[in-house]
């Protein structure tokens, strides 16, 4: 008999059905991250620039003379307006309409099925709920599922169905906001590190994991360098580095390549779509984190070796 977890064999716990209903649960928790931890971030920055006005000496070594009264008194109302927000985080407070304040009960978050049953709009102002709410549910538990099916009923699954969350929860960030966030990058970059020294990953040693890493930043680093001394603006942000140094982590040195050549080719397509249609945002770009995302969730899901014989390296 198979190895099991409290009795249940992991065939079962790690099985693309088993996995794809956790990820319905998983996808509604990252709704939340998705529009929190930007606001969390921001608050965090806004907080920064607040100490940054009240520190007299550092302003007095920078600009060698007393901090301005102007500057000392936006400095206290930014830290009003701070103290005068209500507390937020991924685990409180409770979702609420953010069109009447009206607060989901549990029987009205239920991945899809909520929905689905209040027809997509509010139960207390019939305010509308955007149809992305359960296509990201609906999109985790199929990426949950076909992870658990292309590694097998192996704990190398779980570990694949949490780096995939993070990536999804990154690439709808990065396509609302252009940032990558920290807390959420290096935690993967360093997953990836650790998972590989303890051989989780089957295929995958810990010097190809160091080397992915390297060179996943060193990369996109290089050519943001290149790019900057060469027309003088920046071309990328390095939350983008920092992403693809945690793919290469999880996939190895060899799967750089392919996931920057299928990142920076979809990603022209959508752009120049978007350009005709008139949908570019301000400033007229294609933030790159959610196609390096979906590069490397599709070289795991078709395999290193199959993605390398697309390119001819096989």
């Amino acid at each position: 008999m198979g190895a099991s977890l409290a009795g249940v064999p992991l065939e079962i716990l790690l099985s693309p059905w088993a996995l794809g209903v956790i990820g319905l649960l998983v996808g509604s928790f990252l709704n939340v991250v998705v529009h929190r931890l930007p606001i969390m971030l921001e608050r965090q920055w806004w907080g920064d620039v607040n100490a940054q006005l009240g520190d007299q000496e550092s302003f007095q070594r920078v600009f060698a003379s007393e901090t301005p009264a102007p500057l000392k008194q936006a400095g206290g109302l930014l830290d009003k307006a701070l103290s005068a927000l209500p507390a937020i985080g991924l685990a409180r407070p409770a979702s609420r309409c953010p069109s009447c304040g009206h607060r989901i009960a549990w029987y009205e978050n239920i991945p899809v099925v909520s929905w689905l049953v209040l027809r997509g709009r509010c139960s207390a102002c019939r305010s509308p709920i955007s149809v992305r709410y359960p296509l990201v549910e609906l999109s985790t538990a199929l990426l949950f599922a076909a992870l658990a099916w292309r590694a097998g009923p192996h704990p190398s699954a779980a570990l694949w169905c949490v780096a995939g969350a993070v990536l999804l929860a990154l690439a709808l960030i990065d396509w609302d906001t252009t940032v990558l966030p920290d807390a959420l990058t290096l935690p993967l970059l360093w997953g990836g590190l650790v998972a590989a020294a303890l051989g989780w990953l089957p295929g995958l040693s810990l010097p190809q994991s160091l080397w992915g890493a390297a060179l996943g930043y060193l990369s996109l680093w290089s050519v943001y360098w290149v790019f900057k001394l060469a027309t003088g603006k920046e071309g990328m942000g390095f939350g983008d580095f920092k992403l693809l140094a945690a793919l290469g982590a999880w996939l190895g040195w060899q799967a750089i390549l392919p996931i920057v050549l299928m990142a920076s080719i979809i990603g022209a397509a959508v752009g120049l779509v978007m350009k005709a249609t008139g949908s570019l945002r301000e400033g007229r770009f294609v933030p790159f984190g959610p196609f390096l995302a979906g590069g490397g969730l599709a070289v795991v899901l078709a395999g290193l070796d199959t993605v390398l014989g697309w390119i001819g390296w096989a």
